[in-house]
């Protein structure tokens, strides 16, 4: 068994020995779930803690005006933070890939001058980060910490923990080491799989809360859940907090879906867009609340706008090769749906295959509920189906008994009249009809036909029922030796038992004998 490390036409996954190809496709339905300390979801949204001043909730006007879904509205770029929801410096890259994140934490990690150029080679990054490019380089191809023949080993060890992700790399004996981890440029153990794009909208309010607890549990205390959030979110009585779904994730996990209504005094009620209430439940002191409550994650269920789905194509991932983030946008099966996500690591990729098991179980038990569903309303059409056929015998009788009945009543109400001419007609139709029934060329003799026939078809299927063997002669041979056998036995058999009732009755005649002889001697 032999890895393949890296290449843009491979195909990564679990089933073979490649890893690290920009072909590797997902079954996860929902993009934008992460988390860089459960390791249930990845997802959409800031990379920083927006931290209200107060504990104020003004739904017409954001708590925190220059924070927006995508990061802080100051950086234009945006990139891959660490975690969605977490408090992550920006910069970091794609930290969540490496344990816990599905996709993409979130947007603005990334500073604009981040961007690189193209395939033209691996040491194509911009000003800021060609000083740690170069130490990269140099302790991959011409380390000098010991200026001997030790440094060419030397090298080699650092290119393979460059490859693995793991370790320092020492390139000067005045410099400290680089460090290695899986999301630099040279790491192998990388792939890029897709994720579903959001469709909602700002507008719906959805936002996901991610719970440390069982999806039964949750179910359960799902009223005590929304009365708890309610009071967190202000208790309000013009705010209703209602659950729009309830989803169990891997690691006894569960996802829970909640929008919330705002009421007007004029009796008007509309929604709290979503951005207005993830900044809300990012606040410091709303997050240790809903930290007591088991949430350990918030992420704002919006879809990407055109221009931001663009600039994130547009922009390779941190430490991920332009040339496999190309080939994974020539090989997306549907641009329109999926987007490519990086998988750095054999965690992330363990992760979303946890994902994936679990939403294969989801549509499993879908698909055995619809069964069910379909199965009973079979039952149901056949039974309908019966009870119609039933009815409309069951009318016909009536039809028939309103018709007798009409007739006698008819016939007692005419009893007395002359025929009128109506009846005069009616009776030289039925005349008509009858004559025509009774023509040999007619009806009449078709049906003497059609009789006589069935009766030969009768006749000819009695005389086939009839049912004759033949034995084939090899057979009919065996079966009279067998019998020839047989006979030969018995007659054997009959004469043993005849010398053994002579035997019998001489025995019988002797002992009679010697009695009689002892019986006259002693006369």
């Amino acid at each position: 068994m032999a890895f393949n490390f890296g290449g843009a036409s491979g195909s990564a996954g679990l089933s073979g020995t490649g890893f690290g190809a920009a072909t590797t496709t997902s079954a996860s339905t929902g993009f934008g779930f992460g988390s860089g300390s459960a390791g249930a979801f990845g997802g959409f949204g800031p990379t920083t803690t927006s931290a209200g001043a107060g504990t104020s909730f003004n739904f017409s006007t954001p708590s925190n005006a220059g924070t927006s879904l995508f990061g802080n509205t100051q950086n234009k770029g945006f990139g891959f933070s660490s975690a969605l929801g977490a408090s992550a410096a920006p910069g970091t890259g794609f930290g969540a890939l490496g344990g816990t994140g599905l996709g993409f934490g979130g947007f603005g990690g990334i500073q604009t001058n981040q961007n690189q150029q193209g395939v033209g080679g691996l040491f194509s990054q911009q000003a800021s980060q060609s000083s740690q490019l170069y130490n990269t380089a140099s302790a991959l191809s011409a380390p000098s910490v010991l200026s001997d023949e030790r440094d060419s080993i030397l090298a080699k060890w650092n290119q393979l923990q460059a490859f693995w992700g793991v370790g320092k790399g020492y390139f000067s004996s005045s410099a400290p080491p680089v460090e290695f981890s899986q999301e630099n440029p040279f790491c192998r153990f990388k792939a890029v799989g897709y994720s579903c794009v959001p469709g909602v909208k700002d507008e719906d309010g959805l936002v996901a809360l991610a719970l440390n607890k069982k999806e039964a549990d949750v179910r359960s205390q799902q009223q005590q859940l929304v009365e708890s959030l309610h009071r967190v979110l202000g208790g309000n009585q013009t705010l209703t907090v209602n659950v729009e779904g309830v989803r169990a994730l891997p690691d006894d996990q569960t996802e829970v879906i909640v929008y919330l209504v705002e009421r007007s005094p004029n009796g008007t009620s509309k929604r709290v867009p979503a951005s207005t209430l993830y900044n809300y439940m990012e606040q410091m002191n709303v997050k240790s609340q809903l930290q007591q409550l088991g949430v350990f994650m918030t992420v704002s269920r919006t879809a990407l706008t055109p221009a931001q789905l663009k600039q994130l194509l547009q922009n390779p991932p941190a430490g991920v090769d332009p040339i496999i983030w190309e080939q994974a946008k020539v090989d997306n099966p549907d641009p329109e749906k999926l987007i490519p996500v990086p998988m750095v690591g054999f965690k992330e990729l363990l992760r979303r295959l946890k994902i994936q098991d679990q939403m294969t179980k989801q549509h499993q038990t879908r698909v055995d509920i619809i069964s069910n569903d379909i199965s009973e309303l079979q039952r149901n059409q056949a039974t309908t189906a019966a009870k119609i056929t039933q009815y409309k015998r069951k009318l016909m009788d009536l039809s028939h008994r309103v018709l007798q009945v009409l007739i006698k009543q008819e016939v007692q109400r005419k009893s007395g009249y002359a025929i009128q001419l109506d009846e005069e007609h009616l009776r030289v139709q039925l005349d008509t009809i009858q004559s025509e029934l009774n023509a040999p060329t007619q009806f009449k003799g078709r049906l003497n036909e059609l009789m006589s026939q069935i009766r030969m078809q009768n006749h000819f299927g009695a005389v086939r029922s009839e049912e004759r063997y033949r034995v084939d002669a090899d057979l009919l041979r065996e079966i009279k030796q067998h019998l020839k056998h047989q006979q030969e036995g018995l007659s054997h058999l009959i004469s043993v038992i005849k010398d053994d009732l002579n035997d019998i009755k001489t025995i019988e005649d002797g002992l009679h004998d010697s009695i009689h002889g002892r019986s006259s001697k002693l006369s």
